[in-house]
């Protein structure tokens, strides 16, 4: 016999009003987390900014007309230069000079290439050079433009001890005596264009400071060949044509290694190691305009640009409250998450901010409210068609996509053409923040827009949840 077992399986029904909580607490909850992170975000951008605070230690990169500085323009002469070379050329130029410019310690310098289509071929190349935070002109220009001579000249021995003890010379006067001296060295061929590398070194006798160098192999080559054949002579070596050291051949070196000494303090050492390190200039470059930003001016400029950024931002909040009111109070909100996250990817990327660069975050906040317009007006349609509200919030979002969509992708598009032709860094940095604002923009208007509004949105539609969900100054009756 078979007994049938009675189910015990327990259903549970969920009335309508209940089984509505749950997607509505999801909203919610998705809504505090992002509220969380962009307030975090916030906190951590604004913090930094503080003296002596935790996060101090990465400020925002200003550029030249926000911090003050020096802007140096150079033409470069390219007449000599063959045409198929001038290209390779250039590009020797910037980064012999860029690194220079990285050893006077100046924070973010800016040296770039700039050729002119409206000038003849021998003065269209030009160099542009920024250095943040650097007044002295005279100094920095002629850092730049050094170009340190370096030679090494022979004197036979016996020259140099028939000149000591030629009395005839003692008779002469001292610049004679200098004149004579001097036309005693005979060149080499062997110049600093051949030092491969130099460092600062302390002789192990009286701790003085040093240069010592190191030849390339064409150097260390004919190196080699003058100790070699010359032991017992002199090898002076001479910095701007002036004897700095005039040491004895001992022996033949074959390592290509020496040391330059002599009435050298550790800077002097030091300058010298660079100018040797990063060579003669490969182009010749006359320095033809200059101009020098204070950083009052820059702190003007920086208090002019975030007080044009709020008061835009309260403008826009203001007719985006009064016009579109609950939608308008959410555009806001992600339009905050839009700035705490902008901020952010300036100072941790870091991008270099400036005039123009805020010039660009300024009217990308523009465009960002532009994306949740057409979603609103849209949501307005279809309520006007008898759509109920989060029916019509749906159908305003999925129909205003493809406008968003289309001309967020030209803003892009744009953006891409300035930044990559743009022919000075005032049209890069503007390019670089309005691409980077488009982009934000897209996540904060279809992303975090929805998230809030379906947070926050009525549920049941009434004469006031019509009102607060549609904008102008007439709701649907």
């Amino acid at each position: 016999m078979i007994h049938q077992v009675p189910d015990t399986t327990t259903t549970f029904a969920f009335s309508p009003e209940i089984s509505k909580i749950s997607p509505m607490f999801k909203h919610r909850a998705k809504a505090a987390y992002v509220l969380i992170f962009a307030a975090l975000v916030g906190y951590a951008t604004y913090a930094s900014q503080v003296p002596g605070s935790w996060a101090g230690f990465k400020p925002f990169r200003l550029g030249l007309d926000l911090s003050g500085g020096t802007h140096l323009v150079y033409q470069a002469d390219i007449s000599k230069v063959d045409p198929s070379a001038v290209n390779d050329a250039m590009k020797s130029l910037r980064d012999v000079v860029e690194r220079r410019v990285n050893t006077f310690g100046v924070s973010e310098p800016l040296v770039q290439v700039e050729q002119s289509s409206f000038s003849t071929a021998e003065n269209a190349h030009k160099l542009i050079v920024e250095l943040p935070g650097v007044t002295d002109v005279e100094e920095a220009a002629k850092s730049i433009g050094a170009t340190p001579s370096l030679e090494f000249k022979l004197v036979i021995a016996k020259e140099m001890e028939a000149f000591q003890a030629s009395t005839t010379v003692r008779d002469m006067s001292t610049s004679t005596q200098e004149a004579a001296y001097l036309a005693l060295f005979q060149p080499t061929g062997l110049t600093g264009r051949m030092v491969g590398k130099a460092s600062l070194e302390f002789t192990p006798t009286t701790n003085e400071p040093a240069v010592g160098i190191l030849f390339n192999t064409e150097g260390r080559e004919l190196f080699a060949k003058i100790t070699k054949e010359h032991v017992g002579d002199y090898l002076g070596i001479f910095l701007d044509g002036v004897p700095i050291s005039v040491p004895v051949i001992r022996d033949q070196i074959l390592d290509g290694r020496g040391q330059i000494s002599g009435s050298f303090n550790a800077v002097d050492a030091s300058k010298l190691v660079r100018d040797l390190n990063y060579g003669a200039l490969p182009v010749p470059i006359t320095l033809i305009s200059t101009q020098t930003i204070g950083p009052t001016l820059g702190q003007a400029a920086v208090n002019g640009g975030v007080r044009a950024g709020i008061i835009s931002f309260i403008l826009i909040s203001i007719f985006l409250i009064v016009w579109y009111r609950l939608p308008g109070l959410v555009a806001v909100i992600a339009l905050g998450v839009y700035t705490s996250i902008m901020l952010a990817l300036f100072k941790y990327i870091p991008v270099t901010l400036t005039a123009a660069g805020i010039a660009g975050f300024i009217i990308t906040i523009g465009m960002a409210v532009d994306a949740n317009i057409l979603i609103f007006e849209r949501m307005k349609e279809e309520l006007a068609r008898g759509r109920g509200i989060w029916d019509a919030m749906h159908e305003g979002f999925a129909r205003a996509w493809t406008s968003i969509k289309d001309s967020n992708i030209s803003s892009i598009i744009t953006g891409i053409i300035l930044f990559y032709f743009g022919s000075n860094s005032v049209i890069k940095g503007f390019a670089l923040v309005f691409l980077i604002g488009v982009l934000v923009s897209m996540f904060t208007a279809i992303t975090a827009s929805r998230l809030f509004l379906y947070a926050i949105a009525p549920q049941r539609s009434s004469k006031l949840s019509l009102f607060l969900i549609n904008n102008g100054f007439k709701s649907r009756k």
